[in-house]
């Protein structure tokens, strides 16, 4: 039996954040670190696959440093992008890469064994099809993120634009979990109706889809579907906000019903959103949100 509860793999990530009014945050980000802090926070044994550049080597010191173990895959380059939202909607951004760490391979990835691995990508320059394939023959349970298929890395400049994926079925066909945000569902599955969109995707072969939008998270496991607002009270820490939610959700599924891990999540992130970088508050508060907000 496995030691983790949750693996994640991904990228670290420097994320340089442009607020509303010009002003700019820099912090450690990426997929597999907002995700695995917050699932730290939710009391699971969590490990994480982190390739990174020994520059900043820090990063995984301070994940060590939240009870997460790290096994650092080496890259010439550290991942950075630039993000921003024109015209202020929160689920609309412009994404710039200005540094990359490079596509995985499955000779440098251990896939370290867990109840749950999660693919943390945040573009489409990081997973292939045959690394999905030969990681989903080495696990019991596997997730992955949309973003890293409908994101579009442009080499030449950094812009990211977004585009439907041709491998997007059988990519979710090897799934058992999937988390979207909004955008990306109205992108693969051409519609913004979060019930429909999530139909679609289990007909693409997974049972278990999570939706993000400005709103709320929402979540169809088979023919159950669960909703639960955001409460945060500001946006500066809007980046890695799926990220955030499907680790915290992760989490809670490893011992709970969908709609309690969702409400854990929606909780953890709506006050994660209200600070830049990852989730940094004890899980008290996040407990006090879910019985203030949702108790009802």
């Amino acid at each position: 039996m496995s030691n983790y509860d949750l693996n994640f793999i991904g990228h670290l990530c420097i994320d340089e954040t442009i607020q509303a009014d010009g002003s700019r945050s820099r912090t450690f980000g990426g997929a597999a670190l907002y995700g695995a802090v917050a699932a730290a926070i939710m009391g699971k044994a969590v490990v994480v696959e982190l390739k990174l550049a020994q520059a900043e080597a820090e990063a995984a010191n301070f994940l060590r440093e939240k009870g997460i173990d790290v096994l650092e895959i080496p890259a010439e380059k550290t991942t950075q992008v630039e993000v921003s939202h024109p015209g202020g909607n929160v689920d609309k951004r412009r994404i710039i890469t200005t540094n990359y760490a490079g596509k995985f391979t499955i000779d440098e990835v251990k896939c370290i064994p867990a109840r749950h691995v999660h693919l943390a990508g945040c573009n489409d320059h990081e997973f292939s099809l045959e690394f999905i394939q030969a990681i989903r023959n080495r696990c019991d349970s596997l997730s992955v993120d949309m973003q890293c298929f409908v994101r579009n890395n442009d080499p030449a400049t950094g812009e990211i634009t977004f585009a439907d994926d041709p491998e997007k079925q059988r990519i979710i066909s090897l799934m058992d979990k999937v988390k979207l945000d909004i955008a990306e569902a109205q992108l693969l599955c051409g519609t913004d109706d979060l019930d429909q969109a999530a139909r679609i995707v289990q007909s693409w072969g997974c049972a278990e889809v999570m939706i993000t939008c400005a709103e709320g998270v929402f979540v169809r496991n088979c023919e159950q579907t669960d909703f639960v607002p955001f409460t945060n009270t500001g946006l500066t820490g809007r980046t890695g906000r799926g990220d955030t939610t499907f680790g915290a959700y992760l989490a809670g599924r490893v011992d709970n019903a969908p709609a309690k891990a969702l409400r854990y999540a929606a909780a953890l992130v709506s006050l994660k959103m209200e600070t830049p970088g990852p989730f940094a508050g004890p899980f008290a508060d996040v407990q006090a949100r879910v019985e203030q907000a949702y108790s009802n």
